[in-house]
């Protein structure tokens, strides 16, 4: 089993040209489920019928079994993800018999994204010390992530290269596989950004020599989790009585665009989606968010 789990994997990577972050996904479903059949005395996947997959879904949703709850949403990625695996093995390898055909996915309903209100936006980036040469990168890093709808992602892939002051434009290498794009942005942010590139990240840099836009303090690139535990701090902070993650700007960047009049299919193309629908779910987050204050603030709310 272990050897079919990554034939599988492999093919993910140079056929379907999949994510790191999907292949570690598919790694951690597949051998859960390899993990469960073991228990079950099964020693081979052409042995799993629909009654053990069944079976499968049951122990996913035993809270007692896994010591944990999973959402609908990760039962339904794991089902997602066996049913990738099986086609595989019925296409590439030969099986006869895919167990998969007969299992349904659940319905999953999207999570309203969470965002900042613009004074939130002001307070957060008003916060920052620029004198102090990490602040002064951290306020340019998540500026340009508000100002132009940046994924974590993209943000620490960033070359300098990418980023074209005169124009106010940034090119984004695409980090789920879709096309790239060219996103611009407003110019008070220029200065800033000139300042960061040509003082500030050489003082990190030191003696390195990438080219990569965002350095911490040993002048290496910044990781995802170097720009969570910054956001963290610049919360605290601002005095933001709330948790912050770094996607909560490009949801904040989409929303307030919307809310000023941009075009959905516009919005669409800044933040790189694939499909119109995928954006269209910031259409209802401000009045979410609007009825979120009202029922906590109204005095006569709960009467």
């Amino acid at each position: 089993m272990d050897l079919l789990i990554e034939r599988f994997l492999t093919y993910c990577q140079q056929i379907n040209s999949a994510s790191i972050h999907t292949y570690d996904a598919y790694s951690r479903d597949l051998n859960e489920f390899k993990d469960f059949l073991e228990s079950q005395e099964i020693k081979r996947f052409e042995d799993v019928d629909r009654i053990v997959v069944n079976h499968y879904i049951i122990y996913l949703r035993d809270e007692k079994q896994r010591k944990c709850m999973l959402q609908n949403s990760s039962i339904s990625r794991k089902i997602s993800t066996l049913r990738s695996f099986y086609k595989y093995l019925q296409r590439v390898i030969g099986f006869s018999v895919n167990p998969m055909i007969y299992v349904k996915s659940f319905k999953v309903n999207k999570k309203i994204p969470e965002f900042l209100f613009f004074h939130e936006i002001e307070t957060l980036l008003s916060s920052f010390e620029v004198i102090n040469p990490l602040e002064q990168r951290d306020l340019v890093m998540f500026e340009l992530m508000y100002a132009c709808g940046l994924r974590v992602s993209e943000v620490i892939h960033l070359q300098l290269g990418d980023v074209d002051i005169k124009a106010g434009i940034v090119f984004i290498r695409e980090s789920k596989g879709n096309k790239d794009r060219y996103v611009p942005f407003y110019p008070s942010i220029a200065k800033r950004i000139q300042r960061y590139a040509l003082e500030t990240r050489p003082k990190l840099l030191g003696a390195q020599t990438h080219q990569n836009m965002f350095v911490n303090q040993r002048g290496l690139c910044l990781t995802s989790r170097g720009v969570q535990y910054r956001l963290d701090v610049a919360g605290t902070k601002s005095g933001l009585q709330m948790k912050l993650h770094p996607h909560m700007l490009r949801h904040s960047f989409a929303t307030h665009l919307l809310d000023n009049g941009a075009d959905l299919r516009v919005v669409q193309e800044l933040l790189g989606h694939a499909s119109l629908s995928t954006t269209q779910i910031y259409t209802h987050v401000s009045q979410e968010k609007l009825k979120k204050v009202y029922e906590e603030s109204h005095p006569r709310s709960s009467t």
